[in-house]
């Protein structure tokens, strides 16, 4: 698969931030595979994070997004799975440090707490930010028990 694909999904609170997101990834070209959800009708956000995680999961090096209210539901469900790392972020700083020391493969976006625009900012870091490796690798192969 492709390393432009990034799979997105959202609970309601979420479904709007997503779309914006959508837009903007799509308009930097990369593929953007939705896993929904597609209304503001209420849903349970593991129906649409664990998909997500998934396809990380099943491709090495890939990036996926994930978005609700709070941004911590869809995050602890994303980090059930083996070989997901998943960082709740809500600015740009978090979210370098969750690539560059975390080797985040994940993010959980905050839709209640954050603008459209700190959401691009967000989205855009972590997609160009890169993990730096070293003393940090030693940590991250500890995190699975």
């Amino acid at each position: 698969m492709s390393e432009k694909v990034i799979p997105i999904g959202a609970d309601h609170a979420g479904f709007s931030l997503k779309g914006k997101i959508v837009h903007f990834l799509e308009s930097k070209g990369y593929n953007v595979q939705d896993f929904g959800c597609f209304s503001k009708e209420s849903i349970d956000y593991p129906d649409f994070a664990h998909p997500v995680a998934e396809m990380v999961e099943q491709n090495s090096g890939m990036l996926g997004i994930l978005i609700c209210g709070s941004g911590n539901g869809i995050n602890m469900t994303a980090n059930k799975h083996k070989g997901i790392r998943s960082a709740l972020c809500w600015n740009k700083e978090i979210t370098e440090l969750a690539r560059q020391h975390n080797d985040a493969n994940i993010i959980a976006l905050p839709a209640r707490f954050i603008s459209e625009q700190e959401a691009i900012e967000i989205v855009d870091t972590f997609l160009g930010t890169a993990f730096e490796g070293g003393r940090h690798q030693r940590r991250i192969d500890k995190i699975s028990c």
